[in-house]
Order: C-alpha cells, then structure tokens, then sequence
C-alpha cells in the first residue's frame, strides 16, 4: 500500500511492534510516518503524501477508542486509505465496514488471529481483510510474491475455535467489567482504563461504536506515583492466576507491567502519571482474579 516518499499516519497509542516494523520501512524505503492523537482529530493532518491512515480500536496498552467516525470521513475525504487493526473488537464490538447509520466503513481489517480466534493463544497467524477488489487483488498479489503461508493444521485449529469464539469474547468482557469495577475502588490506582468505563479517554466513541456494549477483556492501571518500579514489579511477582507475559485473548489471565514514558510520542493530559499495569482477563472466575490481586496489593 506504500512505496517511498508516501506517508502514513499512525496513532500515538499504537502497538509497539507495528510502529518498530514502520520505523525500519521509513529507515529503509524512505516512508514518512506521522504521529497523531486518536481522540483528536484535528491532530491527523494528511497531506498530498498521505496515503494511508492507520487506525487500532482501541489502542493499545491505554486502551483509548478512537473518534473512528471522524478519522474515517477525514481520510476518505482527502483519498487516503484506512486500515484498521481490528484486534481488539475481533469483528464482534463492532462491524468495523458497517459501523455508523452512514454505512461508513474502513478499507481493510487487521487480526491478529492469536488473540481470540485461535482460543488458545497458542498460534501465529493473522489475517488481512477488504471488500474492495482492487485491494484484495494486490494483497493476493504480494502475498504470492512473498510466499506466506500457514500451515493446514493451525488453520483447522482456528476455524475450530470460531465456533465459540463468540461465547468466549462476551464471557472475558463480562469478567474485565466485573474487575473493572473493584479495581475503580482500589487505592493505590491513580488511573483505570477500560472503554467501557465513562472516565476512560474516547469513552463516548466506544459507546458510539459498540453498540453491543462488549470489549475486549483487557483492563490497565496506572499506580499512584507513591509507588515505584520496584513495588510495581512485586505486585507482579506476587500474582498467582495472573501469569507474567505479553499478548492476550486466551483462556489465562496475563499481567504485564509498561513505562509509558517510554511508549508515547506525544503529550497525554488524559493519562495520569505513573506506572502501568495491563490485566489481560482470560475464562478464570472474576472473584477468583479480584482475590489474587488483593493479595498482591498487599505485597508492595
């Protein structure tokens, strides 16, 4: 979709090896990558270089949702192309090619078929999704070039788990609203963040947009600054059911702790300041996960 001298836009909350993979394009074919913030549109401005925006929602580690309405009448508007990295939502929060009354849709869809689809997160695989022809055809195209391809056992394993990967989504939403609510009473979090909570940043896009009202069970806290790295990383530590480990969307809760200093670009005046800490919510009991935490609070 790029060659050299384009642009892309991204979002300040991207995941981090998205933007790592675009650094290196930029280093080496001499593409533009821009930052913007994804709950301000005015900060996206695309240029006669843009060629394609790139949208996650929501983002990643902070968990911001995006004015995705507004982002995707922009880009339209100037011809620049839209990618979504639908992850999160998994084609269940929301139908991100039909997601408003204006039937307004993204150009392309990104999975990451570890998370939910393969039900176990125990597969590599992802998925690259348009309805325009013209597209699918030059993704097909590279694709053959490329020579990707998946093995036929991972693929069976994940059209297995399709069939109730709907059941799972709507279980681990569920449980992370359950979290979500304790942890909102906890003391030593400065900051919650989960869309569906009316504090959290682009909470009325995420209610716009998922009309549902399901999320991915991911939750982040951030600690009051009274707290350390090091009291943060005994917390960790102390988390029995909570395994320590990057990715998410499997049946076994993950913890994993993050600097945000060192993760965004741009100034966040709606993040509060300290260390991060992001729950994956897998299928354990809610209570069950509210327990081990407790008990680890007690250990910093």
């Amino acid at each position: 979709m790029l060659a050299t001298g384009d642009e892309v836009w991204v979002p300040d909350n991207i995941y981090g090896p998205n933007l790592e993979h675009l650094n290196y394009l930029k280093d080496q074919y001499g593409i533009n990558v821009q930052v913007y913030n994804p709950i301000d549109v005015s900060s996206f401005q695309p240029s006669d270089k843009t060629k394609l925006l790139w949208l996650e929602a929501a983002g990643s580690v902070t968990l911001e949702f995006p004015d995705l309405k507004a982002l995707v009448k922009k880009a339209k508007a100037h011809g620049v192309l839209t990618a979504l990295d639908n992850t999160w939502g998994a084609g269940l929060a929301f139908n991100a090619f039909d997601f408003s009354d204006e039937h307004l849709s993204v150009d392309l869809t990104i999975h990451a078929l570890t998370k939910y689809p393969s039900g176990g997160g125990d597969i590599l695989m992802g998925s690259v999704v348009t309805r325009d022809e013209k597209l699918h055809h030059r993704l097909f195209r590279m694709h053959a070039i490329l020579g990707i391809s998946v093995s036929g056992d991972d693929t069976a394993q994940i059209q297995r788990s399709l069939a109730h990967m709907s059941l799972r989504y709507e279980q681990q939403s569920n449980n992370a609203k359950t979290l979500l609510t304790w942890l909102k009473e906890q003391p030593q979090f400065a900051q919650v963040l989960h869309p569906s909570d009316k504090a959290a940043p682009g909470h009325q896009y995420w209610q716009e947009i998922c009309s549902t009202g399901r999320s991915a069970g991911l939750v982040s806290v951030v600690f009051k600054s009274d707290y350390d790295i090091s009291a943060v990383r005994r917390f960790c530590d102390a988390l029995k059911l909570f395994k320590l480990g990057f990715s998410w969307g499997g049946p076994v809760s993950l913890v994993m702790l993050y600097d945000l200093k060192m993760m965004r670009k741009l100034e966040n005046t709606h993040l509060q300041q300290g260390l991060l800490v992001r729950f994956c919510i897998g299928l354990e009991d809610p209570q069950d996960l509210i327990q081990d935490i407790e008990n680890a609070l007690k250990q910093m």
